[in-house]
């Protein structure tokens, strides 16, 4: 005996075969996207560090690896005659719950006035809350050089530093972020400020690098450092940049004013082989 279907149970039956099969090849068309979309950041990541000019470091620097403080960070701040800007620097950073010290690098002819290390003094004091000491010097230069910015700290009582410009700031829960973002990572350098830098020219085993400003990382989508305006990173990069980091590196900061700040950024992947960690962050 033959059964005869209604016209309707047939079409749903084909309705319901053909959204199977569209969903199996919805499936298919995804997957085959995902594996394609792994495969080009795998081989960009695989060329990206000679596009760079990157190479694993063969320096011997001693690097003791310590595990990150969690009593909280010391900030570096660099000033040089603009004491309004200092003032507003550090009344806005002592709020920050984490700081433990702030540590001022003073390259003036003059020292600090009475007056001023007075006002901060009050500021730290009003901010400081909970029981919470917030320490305050200035470390003082005989030689107006950028190379101070980066001088081994002997008395420093945690591992993190912050080192920071005089005219810059963000929100402290962006410096927050970044700092529990660090200790994660205490190796690295973790920043707001990205650059980028590729090879341009290459001669025998030297090679000559193009820098490139924000506009490059916006167009580029890639960056390969931080800068020191405004980073967390490790203070045992201090003595290696002072004592270690070849001289005539420093010299040439000196000289020309400039570049101690990518002179950091390198120092600090050449030591470690580990690319830096940019946070994005609104003034």
């Amino acid at each position: 005996m033959t059964s005869i279907l209604p016209r309707t149970s047939l079409f749903s039956r084909r309705t319901f075969r053909q959204g199977a099969i569209s969903a199996v090849r919805s499936v298919r068309i995804k997957l085959l996207l995902s594996c394609c979309i792994v495969f080009v950041i795998l081989a960009f990541s695989s060329r990206a560090p000679s596009f760079m000019g990157w190479k694993q470091s063969q320096t011997p620097y001693d690097l003791h690896h310590s595990f990150p403080s969690r009593a909280g960070y010391a900030m570096l701040i660099n000033t040089w005659k603009r004491n309004d800007l200092l003032k507003k620097s550090i009344s806005h950073y002592t709020s920050c719950p984490r700081l433990s010290s702030i540590h001022i690098v003073w390259s003036e002819p003059d020292p600090p006035s009475d007056s001023l290390i007075k006002y901060l003094t009050h500021v730290i004091k009003s901010n400081s809350k909970n029981g919470r000491e917030i320490e305050l010097k200035f470390d003082i230069n005989k030689e107006d050089s950028l190379n101070n910015r980066f001088k081994e700290i002997n008395d420093l009582k945690t591992d993190a530093l912050f080192s920071i410009d005089d005219d810059v700031i963000f929100p402290c829960s962006t410096v927050e972020l970044a700092f529990t973002i660090w200790q994660s990572a205490s190796d690295t350098m973790v920043g707001f400020v990205p650059r980028m830098h590729w090879v341009s020219k290459s001669k025998g085993n030297a090679n000559e690098y193009t820098y490139g400003g924000w506009w490059s990382v916006w167009w580029m989508g890639t960056y390969s450092m931080v800068l020191s305006k405004a980073a967390f990173f490790h203070q045992k990069y201090l003595s290696l940049y002072t004592h270690q980091m070849p001289a005539s590196i420093r010299e040439y900061v000196s000289k020309n004013r400039n570049c101690e700040d990518i002179a950091m950024s390198f120092l600090v992947a050449n030591a470690t082989g580990i690319p830096p960690i940019w946070v994005k962050g609104v003034l």
